[in-house]
């Protein structure tokens, strides 16, 4: 069983959450991906983690020369103290010039074995901890022959057998029968894809790690002014913490009624409707009870900007800027067109551990689906984070805006999420009297009962009014509803 000693951390906090703790030591990686997906900056940071705690460190560049790579630093606001640079060139030409009694003769031949002789006597020179060839790519060039270039692969690992000193090794090109993966003890893959709109999306996995367990799977990543950010994927059963069987109050006991108490501890509530039939307002509501009784909420617009949110909030008496000045509600805007969902559950994880919010809302899943590239993994990304939340004891709630015909008629939204919440909550527009007015009900609830009647919603400055039941109308959630004047009793 290894402990912490025995791990080299790679200076990206989650890359080392993915590996448990870090790359174990004396073992050589090679980190696959195409130009421009990080290859290089993820083994700078490796570099400069171990120059930071004070290990000898050594990046040998066969393609990037010394004053390219100080710049690639400088572009990031490092300094390189502590890191050894070399550069080892790669000559491409096509034959030697033979000798009076030479042959002639393939490159491979005696260029190949000039350049791993130096490379070897780089790190025999400084003895470093930590080392970084980058990349095998020239190298494999240079031998143009598999056998050859296997063969200098095989002549680093023998080398490299038994000296204190972690190796990571970059390539572009990801052979499925390279004998590099046979060698290695651990592979990282780096992916870009482009996007038919806004930023190209990056994903990183370990597609090896041996007799060391990992996190699974393809996890988001930025490259940015500072180096690779990585953004775990969630494992919700990492977070689970105990909690009590609380009830949330939304404040108004007839909401309360309709939900059959409340909300419920750890459970995630979908509120669907077309625009403007006030899912965003109940779940404000939401927020807004938490805070009085002194608990956090936070809040995810993605459809909405910051100053139309206060003023609909203090439009129905909510009081919201006291709530938001002593930060018992945290209102913050999203630009899907600049997030991934893995980049986006690990802001709502990080804030939901570190200030112990009671609440999330994500207002609008129209808004979130966006910053997916396939909104195919909707479903999965949302199960993902409601199920983190759900370990936390916190209660979720969630907007979808649907499609709806004139008022009445119901469309289908482009994704089916329902069945990933606990609760339902169905939001609609009816006419009475020539007026256009919302209904408001709940069909689903797992933990328990609910009523089962449709009322009517309604809102003003003195804040959101949960009506009775609408008896005297017909077919409410039918494309066309009738009214039909007849007197029901209350059951």
């Amino acid at each position: 069983m290894l402990n912490n000693s025995d791990f080299m951390k790679s200076g990206i906090s989650g890359l080392d959450q993915i590996l448990r703790g870090g790359l174990p030591r004396n073992r050589m990686y090679a980190i696959y991906g195409y130009s421009g997906s990080g290859k290089t900056t993820l083994a700078i940071q490796f570099l400069m983690e171990g120059a930071r705690c004070g290990e000898r460190c050594l990046y040998i560049g066969t393609s990037e020369t010394e004053t390219e790579i100080h710049d690639l630093a400088r572009s990031h606001g490092w300094s390189l103290a502590g890191v050894d640079v070399r550069h080892r060139s790669m000559s491409f030409d096509q034959e030697l010039e033979p000798g009076p009694s030479q042959t002639m003769l393939h490159p491979a031949e005696i260029e190949l074995p000039r350049t791993m002789e130096s490379l070897v006597n780089d790190i025999k020179e400084l003895n470093p901890l930590r080392v970084v060839i980058d990349s095998l790519s020239e190298i494999r060039l240079l031998a143009r022959e598999k056998a050859w270039y296997q063969r200098q692969l095989m002549t680093i690992k023998r080398f490299l057998a038994g000296r204190e000193c972690t190796v990571l090794l970059t390539d572009m090109v990801d052979e499925p029968n390279s004998v590099l993966k046979t060698i290695v003890h651990g592979i990282i893959e780096l992916r870009r894809t482009e996007s038919t709109y806004g930023p190209d999306r990056r994903q990183l996995r370990i597609e090896k790690l041996r007799a060391h367990d990992y996190i699974s799977g393809y996890h988001d990543y930025k490259i940015e002014t500072g180096g690779l950010r990585v953004f775990p994927r969630l494992a919700a059963a990492e977070y689970r913490q105990s909690y009590e069987a609380e009830t949330a109050s939304s404040g108004i006991p007839e909401l309360d009624r309709l939900l059959g108490g409340g909300l419920d501890c750890g459970s995630s509530t979908l509120l669907v409707g077309a625009a403007g039939t006030g899912k965003s307002s109940v779940a404000t509501q939401f927020t807004v009870a938490a805070a009085q009784r002194g608990e956090k909420a936070l809040v995810y617009c993605f459809d909405e900007r910051l100053p139309s949110f206060i003023k609909r909030a203090n439009g129905l008496g909510m009081d919201i800027d006291r709530y938001l000045r002593n930060k018992r509600i945290v209102v913050r805007t999203i630009d899907p067109a600049e997030l991934t969902a893995g980049e986006f559950s690990h802001k709502v994880a990080e804030s939901v551990v570190a200030d112990e919010v009671r609440i999330v809302v994500i207002d609008s899943l129209n808004g979130y689906a966006y910053a997916l590239p396939d909104e195919r993994f909707l479903s999965v990304h949302l199960h993902e984070l409601s199920s983190f939340l759900g370990e936390r004891g916190i209660v979720t709630l969630m907007t979808l805006a649907r499609q709806y015909g004139q008022y009445g008629g119901i469309g289908g939204s482009t994704f089916e999420i329902s069945y990933v919440a606990d609760v339902v909550m169905d939001f609609r527009f009816f006419e009475r009297g020539g007026e256009i007015r919302k209904a408001v009900s709940v069909y689903k609830r797992r933990s328990g009962s609910h009523e089962y009647i449709i009322r009517e919603l309604s809102m003003d400055s003195g804040g959101l009014h949960v009506g009775p039941a609408l008896r005297s109308f017909a077919d409410v959630t039918a494309s066309v509803m009738r009214y039909t004047g007849e007197n029901f009793t209350e059951s």
